[in-house]
């Protein structure tokens, strides 16, 4: 019996941005294989300007794939389920939409991430299994439901809007309706508290420590370098992104650098391409001088070494993939979540199963606000203002708790 259309999955729309290089020709190009495109009036339009509004962002692989993730679903959702144009959203349009993104269906929902095309006979094609939606499934193999974070709602809302400016500025829209929504917005919450920092704890970040230590020992080949990327996201609180190479820079051993009075740095280039000095501390330099013996190399990096911070493991050159990383690190918390089940550590192996790559960036951080002065927790995290690295210091709640614990339900009176 033939899949109803209704519950056919959504094909991929855009692709990488080094196979797209015209906006028309690639817009053309898709028409031929995607029918919605013909089919829908104003669709192929819509194509064209919301190809040349990614565009501006070659400059950077992470903003590229996160406004194309929003634009795509945008544009799947107007074509294939409301069969109209962009030129038809108004401000009912766009709270529709988010609705939906908050509960999509199933067959738009996938539990793993995908690339969106893949190569066949010399040709890119389609890949069955990307969804445009993601609920990964937890640690112990339950699927996860798929709830959008504040986060992701401020990000959607963001996008959207930048977006729409855009089609305005082209004269292709004439209204931005995301905008008419954010003024008295029933989506996104104020909190009138500060949201705790996900960390690890000490105990959890202990555990995942002995798993990677048991792993380089018994697989130096493969899990030298894990124990290294561990300890860098951890010890200079860098995101993953920091670690591979894109068009914005590529890391090699010679970003290690000493000053005049021998003091170690790790030039970073970070999120807006901004380029800064992290310092490398004692254990830190240990941890690179044990993954360096491992590689062949001197137990220092020379001025200019151009070896790649995070090599392939099979092939020349480096990592290029952050997925790749978060796999691994990934990999580690499951492990770890493991092991402390069986320790009967329930409570503190519960919250592994939704911790991410990000947590162990504010786990290092969280470490270092209690003894170090917050002005250089600030500027080796790279954080634009001092409120960022604020969030971090978590005296004030314990001391506002602690003031409170003792309150009595029934108040002794003289």
């Amino acid at each position: 019996m033939p899949k109803s259309a209704s519950l056919t999955p959504p094909p991929p729309i855009i692709d990488q941005l080094n196979e797209i290089g015209s906006p028309l020709k690639y817009a053309r190009q898709l028409s031929k294989v995607l029918p919605v495109v013909d089919q829908v009036d104003g669709a192929f339009d819509d194509l064209v300007h919301t190809l040349t509004f990614l565009m501006a962002y070659d400059g950077s692989t992470a903003t590229f794939n996160s406004y194309r993730r929003e634009t795509e679903r945008l544009l799947q959702w107007c074509w294939g389920v409301k069969k109209i144009s962009l030129c038809d959203l108004r401000r009912q349009e766009i709270e529709e939409y988010i609705h939906f993104c908050q509960n999509p269906p199933k067959h738009w929902v996938g539990t793993k991430q995908v690339a969106r095309f893949k190569n066949k006979q010399g040709e890119r094609v389609v890949n069955s299994d990307w969804r445009p939606f993601v609920a990964k499934p937890d640690k112990i193999g339950n699927a996860s439901a798929l709830a959008l974070s504040q986060k992701s709602l401020q990000a959607l809302f963001a996008v959207l809007s930048t977006y729409f400016n855009f089609l305005i500025q082209e004269d292709y829209l004439k209204l931005n309706p995301v905008a008419l929504i954010r003024q008295k917005s029933k989506f996104l919450q104020r909190h009138a508290y500060q949201e705790p920092v996900r960390r690890l704890s000490n105990m959890q970040w202990d555990f995942i420590l002995e798993i990677v230590d048991e792993l380089a020992v018994g697989n130096p080949a493969e899990h030298e370098r894990t124990l290294f990327i561990m300890k860098a996201l951890f010890g200079m609180y860098l995101r993953i992104s920091e670690l591979v190479a894109d068009e914005r820079s590529a890391p090699v051993m010679g970003d290690f650098q000493a000053d005049q009075d021998g003091h170690w740095w790790l030039r970073v280039v970070g999120k807006g391409n901004k380029a800064r000095m992290v310092t490398v501390s004692d254990d830190m330099l240990s941890a690179l001088k044990r993954y360096r013996k491992h590689l062949g190399l001197p137990a220092m990096p020379y001025i200019g070494e151009q070896t790649p911070l995070i090599p392939k493991l099979r092939g020349r050159g480096p990592v290029t993939s952050t997925r790749q990383i978060r796999y691994l690190v990934q990999r580690c918390f499951d492990m770890a979540f493991e092991r402390m089940q069986a320790k009967d550590l329930e409570d503190e192996a519960q919250e592994l199963r939704v911790s991410t790559v990000h947590w162990l960036r504010h786990t290092g951080i969280s470490e270092d606000v209690k003894f170090r002065p917050k002005e250089h927790v600030r500027e080796d995290a790279g954080h634009a203002s001092m409120a960022t690295t604020d969030r971090y210091i978590d005296t004030e709640m314990r001391e506002r708790h602690a003031s409170a614990r003792h309150k009595k339900l029934k108040p002794d009176f003289d």
